[in-house]
């Protein structure tokens, strides 16, 4: 199996990955592994397809319905002022959505007055180690998450 986002799952089917978060119909809710934008997430559709159009129509709405209760929550649970999609699929050919919350100037001197998209901050910064959750951190996203969600 060589693609990412099937390891993850399977992964989560043996109860081995501490980034999941919430079993859904179609999809798979899971905290990132960095968290410079503090409570992002990707929602990883169940089935192995690269694009929304290669979903039958009935589960690419359910599908998207599902991302959108995700994406809400993550907003709730991480006090965003706002939320930000994005479906890309170049590295990982694997429908899934990256949930980012935002925070008002949270690019600093990378933005347009702090705006702008995520992919402006230097990989360096946002990828950075230092940005990993503890065991500990970890748990209490999930659990805020997941009281959003219930």
């Amino acid at each position: 199996m060589s693609c990412d986002m099937c390891k993850v799952i399977e992964q989560i089917k043996r109860g081995e990955n501490p980034w999941f978060v919430k079993e859904f119909e179609t999809g798979y809710l899971i905290l990132g592994w960095n968290q410079h934008f503090y409570g992002y997430c990707l929602f990883i559709c169940k089935q192995h397809v690269v694009e929304l159009f290669d979903l039958d129509i009935d589960y690419r709405t359910k599908y998207m319905q599902e991302m959108v209760v995700a994406a809400e929550a993550v907003k709730k649970a991480f006090n965003a002022d706002k939320i930000n999609y994005e479906c890309l699929g170049n590295g990982d050919a694997h429908l899934h959505w990256h949930i980012f919350p935002r925070e008002s100037g949270d690019l600093g001197e990378y933005g347009n007055n702090g705006k702008g998209p995520v992919w402006w901050l230097p990989k360096e910064i946002m990828w950075d180690d230092n940005n990993i959750p503890s065991a500990d951190e970890l748990e209490k996203m999930k659990q805020k998450l997941l009281a959003e969600l219930s």
